[in-house]
This record gives structure tokens, C-alpha cells and sequence, in this order.
């Protein structure tokens, strides 16, 4: 059967995926090979991988596919700029040289990006298309309702339909400038964020706040109906002819200018975020209802950028408004690369769909490995100390060391799709230590003390730490902590605001519990995962905890390591204690020292 390669490009997230047979067999996000966090050029890099993975030359293949329709988008652009001239000169001027550069010439650039060996056809679905078929082809279910929210497409912001079989069938969409995803990340700018990075910082910040200003937003800013239709004042923002997201009417409504990046998060900036996460959380519940009633579907599938806010998922999971909810793990633009092959594959091309053999149902870890040997080298290239261990040594020596409080950062394997570290690029430790947060904040991560952290837990003992009633494999829900591990909190605690609330111990797994009592999981399953599974697994039969910290394996401003080089570099220059990497493992006390440490700390910008 031929294979299909998807590209998303040039806006967020470049990313290819290759499909065959139906399956997804190979998918990265081009900012791993090129160390440039959500890099957005033409992921030759991330091609290169993908075929050489799939053992495909590009004239091999059966189809390319783009995952949106770039003549539609200069369309809307070029809309927009006139509605709103001659106020958007200056946007117009930076926008539109590397469109008719660039950007309008896809097939040339796909033609290049394959060294003109591909002679085969290229579609180009829609953007939302992308997203829906990223959510649906590669879920459990043969039949669900589909919600795809984000940014913006072509004109697209928000979308619902249904997908049965090898099918979806789009049927209500929310245009541009009404979007769900730019009035968050408005508000991201607003708090003094990177948008389109920072996003998740705001509903990190969220617990720490109350939604003092949800009315005032939603009395002004945005119009919300109860099936989830909304329109947004565009005297507020500026994202349709500026250089900036909000506008001066939006910081008179909000009560001053945005905070500058450098600026003290304070309790108002906490409670402006509280604000947007509950007006936010508000709207998905409605289009989610409005859905449910449409379809009277028992399941869905969400996709697109805003699907990545796990505690709008969680609210919607305690909804039980569907039977089971299932989230793509790249769910934003890199995993519509993998929609839009899946997409041709399948609504295109026609062919059977099997839900329980589709790509990522199974596991998004679709990067590259690396074998013993080559990592051997690499190890003795850099002069490091290491000891090889088989798997049940190493895991029983890494429980070892996080129960004595060390950091150790894990890699092994397939490197993950998507945002989220699962085990194979993860920096690990113990969730029982109340000073672990913190630790893993200022001295390995190098960002924000309040930016919370997830536990992996066994899948079977999730339960008994969570209140949930299904596997999280992909760390996607917020869920409460169970009543049983929480630690009473005395009156004066509870007083406590702001940042102060970090202070206070909640559980006794405190390093994963939200200020507000909950945890963003990931349950960890024995023939998914195996070797995470086991390590976890002898951490519990060590300690009688049966979760760990995991966060990813990077520090502030870089992405997720992709090699063993990354990795070692990561481990020296950072508060990591330890490192396991496949069968070797290698202790920061034993290494020798590492030169050039300004220096490389001085290449990372504030993400």
C-alpha cells in the first residue's frame, strides 16, 4: 500500500508525519532537530526522519499532503488588511513579502523540501480538517462527535461534526476574529507572556487567583450564547491589523497597560488569569453541550491548540456529558501534519478504517531512538562516567536514587510527539518531597517557581491517589486529588494568597498537588510503556508510592531533547542528579567538568 507523508509548516510547530497502511509509523516536530523552540520553517529535518524511519524514499511515496489551504489564508489576510486599512500598514508590510516569497508557493517548496525526487500528487486539506482527522482517525471510536478548537485556520476558529468509520463530516464552524484560542492568548499578551508559548503558563497561574474580572470579560469582551456560539469586540483587540494582540481599550477595560516580561507576577495578574481559564472553561462546556445534543453521539474527540488546556478537559470529563472523551496528544498544529496524511488516507484515498489498530491510539512516541552503540560513543566522546545496567538494575538503581531525592532525567526509546513528555524524554523525581517543586523550577528547569508539575502513576493505582475512573495516558485531564492523601491545611493556610499558597503542603504527594487540590496525571500502562512502567513500578515496590514527578526533559526556552548529545549537554548543565540513558547511567558527581556554562545558559530567551 503506499504511504502518505503530511507537513504542517511555516506558522507554529512545523511537523511531518508519515502514514502507512493507516498507521501513523513515524511523526516529529521540527523545533527537536533544529533546537529552535515551535520552529516554524519548512521541517526538512523532521522529513528527513520520517522517511528514513518508514525506510521510504520520497519517490516512494503515494501522496504529500499540506494541512491547510494557503490561498485561502492569504485570502483572509488580505481581507482582513483592508477591512481595517490603513490602520494595518505596518502588519501588511511585515506579512506579505514572505507570502509571495514563500508561503504561496507550497509546491515548490514541497518539490525542494524532497529534493525534486517526488513526482506524486499533493492535496492540501483544511485546517480544521486536519485537526478533526487528527482527533478522530487515530482515537478507539468508530463513531464520535468531533470538537476542534484553536487560533485560526484559513477562516476557521472553532469547529463540530461527527466521525464514522473512515469518514468526518464537519458541520458548524466559528470564523475569524471571533476565536476561542487568540482571546486566550490575548489575554497571555496581556499577563505579559509569549503567545503562542506562554498560553500554558496562564492556566498554570490560574489556582492561584479568583475570577474577579469573568464578568467584566464576559459583559464586554465576549458575547457567549448557550450552545457555544460567541463574538468577540474587536475594539478590544488589535490581532487583526496589529503588531500587537490587545488594544488600548482592552487596558482601560482591564485596568492599566500589559505587564512587561520582566514585571513581578502579582495577585491581579492571577486573578486576570483565574478570569480567562473559568470564561474559557465556560465556553467549551456549551459548544460541548451544544454537540452532545446535535450528535447524541456517547463519545468525542477533541483537536486543535486549545484541546492542550487539561483543566478545561477535566471540567468537561466530570460533565459526563459523552461516555468517554479521547484527545489527540499533538493537538495542535504539529499533530495535523500526522491529521492531514491520516485525512487522505482515509476520506480521500477511501480507505477501511480499524479504530483499534489507528496510529497514536496505542502510543504517541513516534520520534527517533537511538541503539546502545551509538550512544556508547556518544558517552565516550564527551568524556563522560557511565555504568551499563540491564533494564531491571537500571530501574531498581534510578528508584534508588529518586528515593534519596535526587532529579534524574530519563531517556530511553521513541522520542514523544507533541507537547508532552511521557517517559521517554522526562526529567523524573519524587512527588513525596515538599521542596521538589521548587527544585526542579529555579535549579533544573531555570523558570517560574509557581509552574506546576504532573505525576505519572501506575495505571492500576491511579485510583487510589485520583479522583478518576479511566486511564489518562497522555496527561491531557486536570483531575481532583483524592480526599484520603490530602493533608489538612490549618486556618492561617488557608489564608495565605498569591504566591504565598506554594508554601502550604496539600497531600502527601505535594510536588504534583495543584494549589486548588488537583493534578494533571498521566497514567503509566504495563504493555504501552513497559519500561517506564517498570520503573515506576520498582519506585512503588521501593517506597509504596506508585507515582513519580515528570516533566520534560529541557530547560526553559528549549525543546524537548531529541538525542543522546541533547541529553548528556541538558544533564551537565543543569541541577540534574542523574542520568539514565537506555541501558547506561551516568551520576552528575562523577562527570567531569563541563566548560561553557554562561554561555550556553545565555542562548536560551524567556519562553
Amino acid at each position: 500500500m503506499p504511504s502518505i507523508l503530511g507537513i504542517s509548516a511555516f506558522y507554529h510547530d512545523s511537523a511531518a508525519a508519515v502514514v502507512c497502511d493507516g498507521k501513523i509509523v513515524a511523526a516529529a516536530q521540527e523545533e527537536r532537530f533544529t533546537r529552535v523552540k515551535h520552529d516554524s520553517v519548512f521541517p526538512a529535518h523532521a522529513i528527513a526522519y520520517c522517511l528514513s524511519e518508514a525506510g521510504l524514499k520520497p519517490e516512494a511515496l503515494g501522496a504529500v499532503v499540506f494541512y491547510d489551504k494557503p490561498i485561502l489564508k492569504f485570502e483572509r489576510l488580505l481581507e482582513t488588511y483592508l477591512a481595517f486599512s490603513p490602520r494595518g500598514f505596518r502588519s501588511f508590510t511585515a506579512a506579505i513579502p514572505v507570502w509571495l516569497k514563500q508561503k504561496l508557493f507550497l509546491t515548490r517548496e514541497i518539490d525542494n523540501g524532497l529534493g525534486k525526487n517526488y513526482a506524486g500528487p499533493i492535496y492540501f486539506t483544511a485546517h480544521h480538517e486536519s485537526h478533526a482527522a487528527a482527533a478522530f482517525f487515530p482515537s478507539p471510536f468508530n463513531d464520535a462527535a468531533i470538537i476542534t478548537m484553536d487560533g485560526v485556520g484559513e477562516w476557521t476558529t472553532t469547529s463540530w461534526g461527527e466521525g464514522t468509520g473512515n469518514r468526518i463530516n464537519l458541520k458548524e464552524e466559528i470564523r475569524f476574529p471571533h476565536s476561542l484560542g487568540l482571546l486566550y492568548s490575548a489575554f497571555t499578551y496581556y499577563t505579559g507572556f509569549r503567545v503562542n508559548s506562554g498560553e500554558y503558563k496562564l492556566m498554570g497561574l490560574a489556582p492561584y487567583g479568583k475570577p474577579i474580572f469573568a464578568d467584566l470579560i464576559m459583559e464586554n469582551i465576549i458575547d457567549l450564547k448557550d450552545d457555544g456560539s460567541f463574538w468577540l469586540n474587536q475594539r478590544y483587540f488589535n490581532y487583526c491589523a496589529g503588531l500587537t494582540m490587545t488594544s488600548k481599550s482592552f487596558h482601560d477595560l482591564m485596568g492599566g497597560p500589559p505587564r512587561k516580561p520582566e514585571e513581578p507576577v502579582t495577585q491581579r495578574v492571577m486573578d486576570i488569569s483565574a478570569s480567562i481559564q473559568h470564561v474559557t472553561e465556560e465556553v467549551v462546556l456549551r459548544i460541548a453541550r451544544h454537540v452532545h445534543g446535535k450528535t447524541g453521539k456517547e463519545y468525542l474527540c477533541l483537536g486543535g491548540g486549545v484541546a492542550l488546556n487539561c483543566v478545561a478537559n477535566g471540567r468537561l470529563l466530570k460533565e459526563g456529558l459523552f461516555k468517554d472523551i479521547w484527545i489527540q496528544p499533538a493537538a495542535g498544529d504539529a499533530g495535523a501534519a500526522a491529521g492531514c496524511a491520516l485525512y487522505a488516507w482515509h476520506q480521500i484515498l477511501g480507505n477501511r478504517r480499524i479504530p483499534a489498530q489507528a496510529g497514536l491510539n496505542d502510543s504517541p512516541c513516534l520520534g527517533p531512538s537511538y541503539g546502545a552503540d551509538y550512544i556508547k560513543s556518544c558517552l565516550t566522546r564527551f568524556g563522560a562516567v557511565f555504568r551499563q545496567f540491564d533494564e531491571d538494575e537500571l530501574c531498581s538503581k534510578v528508584a534508588e536514587l529518586l528515593d534519596s531525592g535526587r532529579v534524574v532525567g530519563r531517556f530511553a526509546g521513541r522520542m514523544e510527539f507533541g507537547p508532552r513528555a511521557l517517559g521517554n524524554r522526562s526529567i523524573l523525581a519524587d512527588a513525596r518531597n515538599p521542596e521538589m517543586q521548587s527544585k526542579l523550577n529555579l535549579k533544573v528547569k531555570f523558570r517560574e517557581s509557581f509552574r506546576p508539575f504532573a505525576p505519572s502513576c501506575l495505571e492500576e493505582m491511579a485510583g487510589e491517589y485520583f479522583e478518576m475512573d479511566r486511564p489518562s495516558p497522555y496527561m491531557l485531564f486536570v483531575v481532583p486529588v483524592k480526599e484520603a492523601i490530602r493533608v489538612p491545611v490549618s486556618e492561617d493556610e488557608s489564608k495565605l494568597s498569591g504566591m504565598d499558597k506554594l508554601r502550604v503542603v496539600r497531600s502527601r504527594i505535594p510536588a504534583v498537588t495543584h494549589v486548588d487540590n488537583t493534578a494533571r496525571v498521566q497514567t503509566v500502562n504495563r504493555e504501552s510503556s513497559p519500561g517506564f512502567y517498570k520503573l515506576i513500578k520498582a519506585f512503588e515496590e521501593r517506597t509504596g508510592c506508585g507515582l513519580v514527578v515528570n516533566t520534560s526533559f529541557n530547560i526553559r526556552g528549549e525543546p524537548i531533547v531529541c538525542t543522546p548529545e541533547d541529553a548528556y549537554r541538558c544533564f551537565m548543565l543543569t541541577g540534574i542528579d542523574a542520568l539514565a540513558i537506555e541501558g547506561f547511567l551516568c551520576l552528575k558527581d562523577e562527570q567531569p567538568a563541563w566548560g561553557g556554562v554562561d554561555d550556553y545558559m545565555s542562548r536560551f530567551k524567556p519562553d
